[in-house]
């Protein structure tokens, strides 16, 4: 299996990238998510990747993140949840929205995503709830930290700091170790302060 890539990126496209990777060109689907996180990109670039091999093809699925590549290979182990499907979640919503939605279990909020009905939301919550649950607490923040106030103050923040024109990728990523840090105790102000220190 093909772990990550690093190389020189050739062509960035909202579904695609293209990586020269010492002269072997390789097409790495992705999300909007990794997208975002490669907008201003210089040349070389190091990638987290997941090589699906089917009878017709193989395909390499890329993310910035490796968070983020963990949560494409939870999703894809859902019957009904396929690699473009997953892919289509992640460029819907953030990496913690979805882990939030499927912890919660906000069925509408993972049913809105298109491609998704009612009973993959569901089976996706059933099989994933638990999982994410514990890894949540391996790394040692508490579920609270997710609760649904934190959701909105998340977002409030982030817009707040793509108003004031920072990336909505380092925006996220501030916001996520200040919230956790926190433990989601933290008043808006606080956390857009701390988030543009």
């Amino acid at each position: 299996m093909i772990a990550f890539l690093s190389g020189r990126l050739i062509k960035k496209d909202p579904t695609h990238l293209l990586i020269d990777v010492s002269g072997v060109g390789y097409y790495v689907k992705i999300s909007l998510q990794t997208y975002a996180a490669y907008e201003n990109a210089e040349e070389n670039i190091k990638i987290h990747t997941v090589l699906i091999v089917r009878e017709d093809s193989h395909t390499l699925y890329g993310f910035s993140k490796q968070d983020e590549k963990e949560l494409f290979e939870h999703l894809i182990s859902v019957s009904g949840i396929g690699p473009n499907t997953a892919i289509v979640m992640l460029s819907s919503l953030s990496s913690g929205e979805i882990v939030q939605a499927l912890i919660s279990e906000d069925v509408k909020t993972i049913q809105g995503i298109k491609g998704i009905g009612a009973k993959t939301a569901q089976r996706a919550i059933i099989e994933l709830k638990d999982k994410l649950k514990k890894e949540i607490l391996a790394t040692g923040i508490t579920p609270s930290a997710f609760a649904g106030q934190n959701l909105s103050l998340r977002s409030e923040a982030l817009t707040a700091l793509t108003t004031l024109g920072i990336s909505k990728a380092a925006a996220e990523k501030s916001i996520d170790l200040h919230l956790k840090r926190s433990g989601g105790d933290i008043t808006l102000e606080e956390l857009i302060k701390l988030s543009l220190r």
